[in-house]
């Protein structure tokens, strides 16, 4: 295939993509609409809807890994995670409301968040790399989302699709690394005060760091450098939760404490 021929593809499905937004309507697998869709052109289209955004106004404000358990890159057949962009658009704040209607069909997933006081650029990037750039972690929530139907993705449709992010939450308190065991940290998330699921710091590539560190190698491929003050969401740590109106989510952790929003 040649490279304008890749162009072409991107374009359209990121077109593809954009209508389902604005008409708040979820459209047909990518993948089956082109059944050889390529990483390189889902990455390609995401990029092309950042640009978009970013041009209308609105600001990265970090980055978010994907698929960093081995039973979700064993269900989607991959080898590595994924990654997407965070826009100032996307955050809640803690304790915040979200309103269903603006979004698909979304799910919730407790993860580790760093914020970074200094750049970090691979191609070498290492896990202490990562925590000496490190300014704080904190508790978050992620709300991943989907404009593909019923959830019916594989690797390329939710690259396409900006890593299937939808918004962020980030817990009140920040905490620093020194003495920190990231690994053993455990999360307890909670919908409508019962206990749904528990996961632990070790269960994205086996740190959460590690997670960042890949990141920032990977996006040294397209010269793109995570940078001080950003939000790098390290990876669920348990399974999505489905979100439904009325519903509250609280993800406890152990040593870095909470994080709550509600649906309305």
């Amino acid at each position: 295939m040649s490279s304008n021929q890749v162009i072409h593809r991107a374009q359209h499905v990121y077109e593809l993509l954009q209508q389902a937004e604005a008409a708040k309507k979820s459209i047909t697998p990518l993948s089956e609409i082109y059944p050889d869709l390529t990483m390189e052109e889902a990455y390609q289209a995401q990029l092309l809807g950042i640009d978009q955004k970013v041009q209308g106004g609105q600001r990265v404000v970090g980055k978010k890994i994907g698929l960093t358990s081995v039973a979700m890159q064993q269900l989607l057949g991959v080898d590595q995670p994924d990654y997407g962009f965070l826009l100032n658009s996307m955050e809640v704040s803690n304790n915040g409301v979200i309103h269903l209607d603006d979004l698909f069909q979304p799910k919730v997933e407790g993860e580790i968040a760093f914020v970074l006081r200094k750049d970090l650029k691979g191609p070498s990037v290492t896990t202490e790399d990562v925590i000496d750039a490190t300014d704080y972690v904190a508790p978050a929530l992620e709300i991943v989302d989907s404009r593909i139907t019923d959830w019916k993705i594989t690797l390329a449709d939710t690259i396409a699709d900006n890593a299937s992010s939808g918004l962020f939450v980030i817990g009140d308190e920040r905490f620093s690394l020194t003495d920190m065991d990231l690994p053993s940290i455990e999360m307890n998330l909670f919908k409508n005060g019962q206990l749904i699921n528990t996961g632990y710091g070790s269960d994205v590539l086996g740190h959460p760091a590690k997670c960042v560190a890949w990141l920032a190698n990977k996006l040294s491929e397209y010269n793109v450098v995570l940078k001080a003050g950003e939000v790098i969401l390290s990876g669920a740590l348990s399974a999505a939760v489905a979100a439904e109106k009325g519903d509250r989510f609280t993800a406890g952790f152990s040593h870095i404490g909470k994080v709550e929003v509600t649906f309305k």
